[in-house]
């Protein structure tokens, strides 16, 4: 089986095991998923859905955004980690969307890397999520996942999202990245792979890198 037939059977296989999945982040709109995403980094999506409700109450927007206190922000995001380089993040977030989009984020890779902060994987997650575009979220699960199908054979986020661009139906790419999300807590952890029950069992090249 080819790696293009291998990726579309593991992209069916997982919409039959989990039909609703959905972005574990919490939110209402674009400047919101951009925001909790941007906290997201080197923190779990529990702990910032449990930070977001209150920093949304003050500042809904990239307008009130741009206008925050930094203190106040440091306060409300603090237990996310790394608070003091994030909280400058999402004040020069909602200052250039502010300045330059007219408060709208933008819909394109391109535009979205241009704010302080997001990378590529953030301005997929915006743009398959918000805008239903084709795109590719390199998180640590859908990494972790192709490179153990034998799909890619690299940890180097751009270069997976290049090559599973390749593979993937782009119709149904980002639903499938939060599919490996489930499917990475689940099954195919870090830890160990529970091959026993995978529904991918027969099509995996189980290219597992052994603990010593």
């Amino acid at each position: 089986m080819r790696k293009k037939e291998r990726a579309a059977a593991a992209v069916e296989r997982l919409e039959k095991l989990y039909p609703d999945a959905v972005c574990s982040l919490n939110y209402s709109d674009a400047f919101q998923l951009l925001i909790a995403t941007r906290l997201s980094a080197q923190c779990t999506d529990a702990r910032v859905n449990v930070v977001v409700p209150e920093l949304f109450k003050e500042f809904p927007d990239a307008y009130s955004m741009s206008k925050a206190p930094l203190h106040r922000v440091e306060e409300l995001i603090k237990t996310c980690g790394l608070y003091k380089t994030k909280a400058k993040d999402l004040i020069g977030i909602g200052k250039m969307l502010t300045e330059e989009y007219g408060g709208v984020v933008p819909d394109s890779i391109e535009e979205l890397t241009r704010l302080p902060g997001v990378g590529r994987k953030t301005a997929n997650l915006v743009c398959g999520d918000i805008y239903r575009k084709p795109a590719v979220v390199t998180d640590t699960h859908f990494i972790r996942l192709c490179n153990r199908l034998g799909l890619v054979d690299t940890t180097d986020p751009v270069k997976v999202e290049n090559e599973m661009r390749r593979l993937l139906d782009p119709e149904k790419s980002s639903d499938f990245c939060h599919r490996t999300v489930l499917f990475g807590r689940d099954i195919c952890t870090a830890r160990r792979a529970y091959c026993e029950k995978c529904v991918l069992n027969d099509i995996c090249q189980k290219k597992i890198k052994k603990k010593k």
